[in-house]
């Protein structure tokens, strides 16, 4: 790839996969070819030691930028859970100890709600969005949506907490949304449509 206006910092594909569909939906003549990921870079990952969301996507997206000399786009991204005071929050991929296993982590957060009445189960998906260019400078924005918790994973779709992540207004789990209904409400969804004017001219 030759001088692309922009990489990505994940190597999570279903993260690729919204973000640049969410690109495409909010920037005119967004060029997929235009966007990289890390995958095409030989770059290490940084320690995501923030202790907030914002922190964590600034630390990756800083890190790329410094690594790559382009600007970089990096998430970072969690559920929040009203019952545990907030918890998993930034540890969510890890929360069953290992990153990235996202049916340990489900169920690991099903077992330790078992007791909690319906009624109690409120939960909120959270992502900050963090754009660095190569002098430093950065940009972060988030987005929330709010739900509940369901007793037991339902759908197909999605990945992490989705299959029991209920959003307001819905009585579907994320995991049973198709793409355009979630990406129509997710905390991505948001979070880079805030991003929008920080991207335009740049990507789009």
């Amino acid at each position: 790839m030759s001088s692309p206006a922009l990489v990505i910092a994940t190597a999570n594909s279903h993260k690729i996969e919204e973000i640049t569909a969410l690109l495409s939906s909010f920037l005119p003549g967004f060029d997929a070819g235009s966007v990289a990921t890390m995958a095409d870079y030989d770059v290490d990952s940084p320690v995501e030691d923030g202790l907030t969301f914002a922190d964590n996507a600034l630390i990756k997206a800083r890190h790329l930028a410094e690594q790559t000399q382009l600007p970089a786009l990096a998430d970072d991204s969690g559920i929040a859970v009203d019952a545990l005071g907030g918890s998993p929050g930034v540890f969510s991929a890890r929360w069953a100890g290992r990153h990235g296993d996202d049916a340990a982590n489900l169920n690991l957060l099903l077992a330790q709600l078992s007791d909690v009445s319906d009624e109690q189960r409120g939960a909120r998906f959270v992502c900050a969005v963090a754009l660095a260019l190569p002098d430093g400078t950065a940009v972060v924005t988030e987005g929330t949506v709010e739900g509940r918790l369901a007793r037991s994973p339902r759908g197909e779709g999605g990945f992490g907490y989705d299959p029991i992540f209920v959003p307001q207004g819905f009585d579907k789990t994320t995991a049973e949304l198709t793409a355009a209904e979630k990406n129509s409400i997710s905390h991505r969804s948001r979070a880079i449509r805030a991003m929008e004017p920080h991207l335009a001219g740049r990507i789009g």
